[in-house]
C-alpha cells in the first residue's frame, strides 16, 4: 500500500516495536546477536520496512527497546537500517536484575545502563528513555518515595557524567513509570516527577523529562482529570516528554484503551509542548511478559481480531495520526 495521507502537525510520530516480542525481537542471544528474518535482515528492521511500506502513513521515527549484552555491530546495524528508512531512533534502555533503588546495586545498574547510553551517543539517537526508576515485576514493597527518588538521584547524575550526556547531541533522558505491579513505588505521573524535579534541581538544567504513557497512566490509580492536570503542569514545568499511545491493560489494540489515548493526547497537545509519539502494543503471549499476566487478569487478552500484529499496529498508528491531524485542525497543534 501507498502512502495515502500524512501527517500534518509538527509531531515526530512512530513505532515502539515490541509487538514483535521481546525474546523475538529485542533480547539478544548469546553472542549478542539480534534475531533476523530469512533475508538476513535484523527482524525489526524488517518489520519497521513492512510498517513503513503498507502504513496509509508513513511514520518517522522509531523508538527501540534497548538490552543490555548487545554487540556493538549489531547496534550500528539496526540504526543503519532504521535511518535507511528514514526513521529518527531513539532507544529505550531496558534494566533487569538489578534494583535502582537499593545502593548495594547501584555498581550493576551502572554495568547494565552505562554502554547502552554510551553506544546511543555513538549511534546518533535522538534521545534516550529508560524505566531505570525501579525493578520491573521485582521490586521491594513500596519505599520512602524521598529515600527512593534520592538514590535514583545519586545514580542517573553519576550515569550522565560518566557517558558524557550534558555534552552529546543527545537531547533529553525520558523516563517511564509503569503501573502498580510492575513498579511499587513509581507508580503514577506525580510520584514519578519527583524524581525528575530532584534530578533537573540536581543538573541545574532541564536535560531528564518524563515520558507519559497512557496505558501506565490508566492502570496508576489516579483519574483522568488528574493526570489531564498533572500533564499540564508537567510542560508548564518544562519536563513533560515523549507519549507513548498504548491501551491500559491489555497493552493491545489500542480500541481496548477506554478513552485514555484521547484524553491524554489532547491534554499533552494542548499545552504546546508535545513534540514525540510512539505507538506501543505488546504481543499478548509474550514468554517474557508471563510474569505480569499471571498478576493482571487482563493483561494479556487477544485483541488481534483476526489481524496480524503488523497489521494492528498500522492500524493505531492510523488512529494516532487522524488524532494528531484533527488536534492541528482544532488549533491546539501548530
Amino acid at each position: 500500500m501507498h502512502n495515502t495521507f500524512t501527517l500534518k502537525p509538527n509531531i515526530a510520530l512512530g513505532i515502539v516495536p515490541t509487538h514483535l516480542g521481546f525474546i523475538d525481537g529485542f533480547v539478544p542471544d548469546e553472542n549478542g546477536s539480534y534475531s533476523r528474518e530469512s533475508d538476513g535482515r535484523i527482524s525489526s528492521v524488517a518489520e519497521m520496512d513492512r510498517i513503513c511500506s503498507e502504513s496509509p502513513v508513513r511514520p518517522n521515527c522509531v523508538q527501540i527497546p534497548l538490552f543490555s549484552g548487545v554487540s556493538d555491530a549489531d547496534i550500528a546495524e539496526i540504526v543503519a537500517g532504521m535511518k535507511e528508512l528514514n526513521l529518527d531512533v531513539h532507544f529505550i534502555i531496558m534494566l533487569g536484575g538489578a534494583n535502582p533503588m537499593d545502593p548495594e546495586d547501584e555498581d550493576k545498574v551502572i554495568s547494565q545502563i552505562l554502554p547502552s547510553l554510551k553506544a546511543a551517543i555513538k549511534y546518533g539517537a535522538v534521545s534516550v528513555a529508560s524505566t531505570s526508576i525501579e525493578e520491573w515485576m521485582n521490586g521491594p514493597s513500596d519505599m520512602d518515595l524521598d529515600v527512593a527518588i534520592a538514590q535514583n538521584v545519586k545514580l542517573h547524575v553519576r550515569l550522565v557524567k560518566e557517558a558524557g550526556l550534558l555534552d552529546s547531541h543527545i537531547t533529553a533522558w525520558h523516563i517511564e513509570f509503569l503501573r502498580p505491579i510492575e513498579f511499587k513505588t513509581f507508580t503514577n505521573v506525580e510520584r514519578a516527577w519527583g524524581f525528575i524535579k530532584a534530578i533537573n534541581k540536581e543538573l541545574g538544567r532541564d536535560y531528564f523529562k518524563l515520558l507519559i504513557d497512557a496505558s501506565h497512566m490508566g492502570d496508576s490509580g489516579l483519574t483522568i482529570a488528574e493526570n489531564e492536570r498533572l500533564i499540564a503542569e508537567l510542560a508548564a514545568a518544562g519536563h513533560m516528554g515523549i507519549f507513548h499511545a498504548s491501551a491500559r491493560t491489555t497493552r493491545g489494540c489500542l480500541t481496548t484503551d477506554d478513552g485514555w489515548i484521547g484524553a491524554t493526547l489532547s491534554a499533552a497537545a494542548r499545552t504546546g509542548q508535545l513534540e514525540t509519539v510512539f505507538v506501543e502494543a505488546f504481543r499478548h503471549d509474550d514468554p517474557a511478559l508471563q510474569a505480569l499476566r499471571d498478576s493482571v487478569p487482563e493483561h494479556g487478552v487477544n485483541t488481534l481480531d483476526g489481524r496480524t500484529y503488523t497489521q494492528l499496529v498500522i492500524d493505531g498508528l492510523v488512529e494516532t495520526a487522524r488524532r494528531l491531524n484533527n488536534l492541528k485542525a482544532r488549533g491546539f497543534l501548530k
